[in-house]
């Protein structure tokens, strides 16, 4: 009786099977390939951002320009917009700076959008 146990106990461990180098090397390239493709997506998106914020810093500056225009009757520089309320102190990072003369605006020159 304890023969046929240990009997069968080694059958069991024979006859069990796991992964061999092949199958485990294919999972590991069907990964790489998968990673490969989300990474090139994800840099898409990230260039997208970049324009959409571009975009929206020239109408906040746009804006600012156009409310002190109403509000003073001439266009401002970038300074004299943070200065007056118009626009949050800083730097903006897309729009170089605005014509006062008459508030046109113009950009950092790798800018990913433009002024019009």
């Amino acid at each position: 009786m304890l023969r046929n146990a240990l009997s069968r106990a080694r059958n069991v461990r024979r006859d069990e099977g796991g992964f061999t180098l092949i199958e485990l090397l294919i999972v590991i390239v069907i990964l790489g390939i998968l990673a490969a493709i989300v990474a090139f997506s994800v840099r898409g998106i990230v260039d997208r951002g970049g324009v959409s914020a571009c975009k929206a810093e020239v109408k906040t500056v746009a804006t600012a320009e156009e409310a002190h225009y109403a509000k003073n009757g001439s266009y401002a520089t970038i300074a004299n917009l943070q200065s007056g309320g118009f626009l949050r102190a800083g730097t903006p990072e897309y729009v170089a700076s605005a014509d006062a003369a008459n508030g046109s605006l113009t950009m950092v020159a790798d800018a990913p959008c433009s002024a019009g």
